[in-house]
């Protein structure tokens, strides 16, 4: 039996013993049913039994007939303003691939962190690009705007091996395993075809295509719009605690996780990948990135339109006693630049965005995100959200920073097996309940907790990016395991420590 189908039965079995057996003694009988819809979406997010946006919509169905809120009410849950920035950030990032302005951007930073310096110079100037242009555009989309220009750069780089060299001119498939032992004829392959394999993914080689993927799910936790887990978690904590986290206040927190992450990631890639025993043409890879392309009018118009939204999400709070209160949030200004861009011509005769492209908005990640939130209003009116509370008090007795630390460990370990944005949408609520029992600070427990779920980095199957890293055939599973195994561990460590030690000077 399938992962899927055990997923899908578990879950259906928890909805079920909710549904037909007492509620345990403390517990209202409508709480009681909650949990079992938490335990079956828990169930069928992670595992994937059916499709993600398609388990959202349960709350909608459950909440009403088990008499916790009315269809009206349920419906009202699944809105937040967040969704607005998810929405208008996906405009921009949509405008920012149709124009081809990341590519700029990225090879100005590749040519400005990489001019100087040997192997791991390259490689973290790869990555600071990739966590760079992952803060504006999706994780996804920036390792598949990355991993052309590294293939490119290994192309013109590796000296030791003429298949090597072959191998770096295109993102190959990984070769299945049931062929691994055969030619292309089918024919067992010779000594020196498996040595030349086995070398295709030793030193840089390897290294690049890991380090774009580790970088580009790094760079998402420095900005709310890096990631729709980020907007996610932050919706969710502002339902279940009452505390607003800015686009700026968001900024404070997640940037020193990827400005120490991404030199830690780029230290453990480098070693587990053996970088400097393994020669390279490092001044033939930068000639290899040289673009002499004009900027185009497209480019041109669109840059003032990203800097002038950022300039308002960064100085939004200087701006609201000037406008009406409520009035100027991050999803307004989102939205605004958002509208810009259709209203704007690029100067080729159409507009900057047309809708067939911004149709391309993450909109099942949208309904996602409402389903959390309607799941979330279901425990509160409940009474589960409540009962959780006092069923976790034991943990006052230990310290704070000791829950925090395994808070994190637990969801970086939830999201190797599920998605980033269910393990948030199913983790958050309990967060909230846990922050709510013990009366803390709700950034000391909620925001590791929020960063966590985008810090999984061991399987291929695990983000987009890794897959699309894996996909090059450059990789060795164990190698990625292995460092992947390492950087969640200082993760651990790095995302308290950087979100305690942010809250401690603000």
């Amino acid at each position: 039996m399938t992962a899927k189908r055990i997923g899908f039965w578990a879950g259906v079995l928890a909805l079920a013993v909710t549904a037909i057996l007492p509620a345990p003694a403390g517990m209202p009988d409508a709480a009681w049913l909650v949990a079992g819809l938490v335990l079956l979406m828990a169930a069928w997010w992670m595992t994937e039994a059916i499709p993600l946006t398609a388990t959202a919509l349960m709350p909608f169905l459950v909440l009403p007939l088990a008499g916790v809120m009315d269809a009206k009410a349920t419906a009202s849950a699944y809105y937040s303003p967040i969704l607005f920035l998810i929405l208008g950030g996906a405009f921009l990032a949509l405008a920012i691939e149709r124009t081809g302005l990341h590519r700029r951007l990225s090879l100005a930073i590749l040519k400005t962190i990489g001019s100087s310096g040997g192997q791991a110079r390259l490689l973290l100037a790869f990555m600071v690009s990739a966590a760079l242009l992952s803060m504006i555009i999706s994780n996804t989309s920036t390792s598949l705007i990355m991993m052309p220009m590294a293939l490119a750069v290994l192309a013109g780089g590796e000296t030791s091996s003429p298949s090597l060299r072959g191998a770096a001119g295109a993102a190959a498939i990984h070769q299945p395993a049931s062929q691994a032992g055969t030619a292309g004829d089918g024919s067992p392959r010779g000594d020196a075809d498996r040595d030349d394999r086995e070398g295709s993914r030793d030193g840089l080689s390897g290294a690049l295509p890991m380090g774009i993927a580790f970088a580009a799910s790094i760079g998402g936790l420095g900005t709310l719009v890096g990631s729709p887990t980020n907007a996610i978690a932050v919706g969710l904590i502002d339902e279940i605690t009452g505390t607003r986290i800015s686009f700026t206040e968001w900024m404070a927190y997640g940037l020193p996780v990827v400005i120490v992450g991404i030199p830690l990631a780029a230290f453990i890639i480098a070693k587990v990948q053996r970088v400097a025993a393994h020669p390279f043409d490092v001044a033939a890879a930068r000639a290899a990135i040289d673009d002499h392309r004009p900027w185009s009018s497209a480019e041109r118009r669109l840059l003032p339109v990203i800097a002038i939204t950022f300039a308002l999400w960064t100085f939004r709070p200087l701006l609201l006693p000037f406008v009406p209160e409520g009035s100027l949030t991050d999803g307004t200004i989102a939205v605004a630049a958002g509208l810009a861009l259709f209203l704007l011509p690029d100067g080729t005769g159409r507009k900057l965005l047309t809708w067939p492209e911004a149709d391309r908005a993450p909109w099942g990640v949208i309904m996602m995100f409402g389903g959390g939130l309607a799941l979330a209003a279901g425990m509160g009116a409940s009474g589960l959200a409540d009962w959780l509370g006092q069923a976790l008090l034991p943990l006052a007795s230990a310290p704070l920073w000791l829950v925090a630390l395994a808070l994190v460990a637990l969801v970086i370990l939830v999201t190797e097996f599920a998605s980033n944005v269910a393990t948030a949408t199913g983790i958050i609520p309990v967060v909230g309940a846990l922050v709510v029992a013990l009366g803390a600070d709700p950034i000391l427990l909620a925001m590791p907790a929020a960063l966590a779920a985008s810090w999984g980095f061991m399987l291929p199957a695990g983000t987009g990016p890794n897959a699309i890293a894996w996909a090059t055939g450059r990789i060795a599973i164990g190698r990625m395991v292995g460092a992947g195994f390492l950087l969640d561990l200082a993760g651990v460590g790095l995302i308290v420590g950087a979100v305690w030690g942010v809250a401690a000077v603000i």
